[in-house]
């Protein structure tokens, strides 16, 4: 673990970075700022009071910036302090600072966090010069040296993890989504292969039967249009969805039609009841494989992970322009905590959003959990 993480600070030249300033950071910068001029104010033995409170409020205010810029930070902040050891040491006076300033010790966090892997060998280079100077100025045995040391680099390492850990995250995201949006391609290939199909047999058709029998022709040139302009819509979703080169699965997709075969027990676990309600005629397929699939997925979860749920109830409800699906569980409400950023979810996210819908899952009003997505008819791609 702690050698894949240090790796990764070297293969990335910067970490994805975060929001300028968070509110987090103002709120520390507010909180430690009125601190450290109380304590430089009111704390008797300070050494060199109006500079030890002003190093103090550069070095908090330039906490702000440590997501952004750490090694520039870590340069002002660990400059302070090495400047301060070299002072006490010269002048044989105690170290000048405030109690306050240790809040630097998250900068050793920021730099292997978000600073590349050039700015953390430089960091480090920074870090260990002020704790030499700092242990030299201020020596009190060799294991508060020892404690300081781990004090300091600890945070350093906890940083060079989440980087890890936040790296590994991102790219198993990634893969699900190019995942979803390859299945999502094979599904239109077919379809479309579908209707391509039957547009040159109706035109082959249409042409033996053309002298004979024109009013036969015509028929075909009907459906060759009908067939062109639905193929033509599915087409348009493949805008924006990824596929790999493979071979199309054979087997035929499933759909709306298919929904009733979800019905029933699932294993030991609840049963599940299937409603289907409206308009769910005349979809476009990827919709249909959308709803099958969504459908399947919130079944599988809720069988897995709610608690003494005895049903799973499915309801898709079409109108004119949209197709609800809900499917929710009457597990124990303790049961709804679920990652709400767990894989299946974000593929069915993706799903939903490639076909110009809306995806959200959360605990119930009552109890269990629900799902809930809201699809075009016909789909449109973003």
């Amino acid at each position: 673990m702690a050698t894949n993480a240090v790796r990764a600070l070297w293969r990335e030249p910067r970490a994805p970075q975060p929001p300028r300033r968070v509110w987090r950071d103002w709120l520390l910068v507010g909180l430690l700022l009125p601190t450290a001029i109380l304590e430089g104010v009111l704390r008797a033995d300070v050494v060199w009071r109006p500079v030890a409170i002003v190093l103090a409020v550069i070095v908090i205010v330039a906490l702000l910036w440590r997501r952004t810029h750490p090694l520039t930070v870590v340069v002002i902040a660990f400059g302070v302090a090495i400047l301060g050891s070299v002072v006490a040491l010269v002048s044989d006076l105690p170290p000048v600072g405030l109690n306050t300033m240790v809040a630097i010790v998250l900068l050793p966090y920021s730099l292997t966090r978000w600073g590349s892997g050039r700015e953390v060998g430089v960091g480090f280079v920074i870090l260990l010069t002020a704790l030499v100077t700092g242990t030299a100025a201020d020596y009190t045995g060799i294991s508060n040296a020892i404690f300081a040391g781990v004090f300091l680099l600890s945070p350093a390492a906890i940083g060079a993890a989440v980087r890890y850990w936040s790296a590994t995250r991102s790219r198993e995201l990634d893969r699900m989504r190019l995942q979803e949006r390859a299945q999502l391609a094979r599904e239109l290939h077919d379809t479309v292969a579908h209707h391509v199909s039957a547009i040159a047999v109706r035109a082959q058709a249409g042409r033996v039967v053309a002298a004979s029998h024109p009013e036969a022709a015509l028929e075909a040139l009907a459906v060759i249009e009908a067939e062109a302009s639905r193929t033509l819509a599915e087409m348009r979703l493949m805008v924006g969805a990824l596929r790999a080169e493979e071979v199309a699965a054979l087997a035929p997709q499933q759909g709306v039609a298919d929904l009733e075969s979800l019905a029933g027990s699932v294993g030991d676990g609840p049963r599940v009841q299937v409603e289907l309600a409206g308009d769910l005629t005349d979809l476009g397929s990827p919709v249909g494989a959308a709803i099958y699939r969504i459908a399947q997925e919130s079944i599988t979860n809720a069988a897995r992970h709610a608690r003494h749920a005895t049903r799973i109830d499915v309801r898709v409800v079409g109108d004119e322009e949209w197709i609800r699906v809900t499917v929710d569980d009457d597990g124990d409400a303790g049961s709804a905590e679920r990652n709400p950023t767990g894989y299946g979810l974000i593929g069915m996210t993706e799903r939903a959003t490639l076909l110009g819908g809306t995806f959200v899952a959360g605990p119930g009003v009552e109890r269990g959990w629900t799902v809930e997505a809201v699809l075009p008819r016909t789909g449109v791609a973003r």
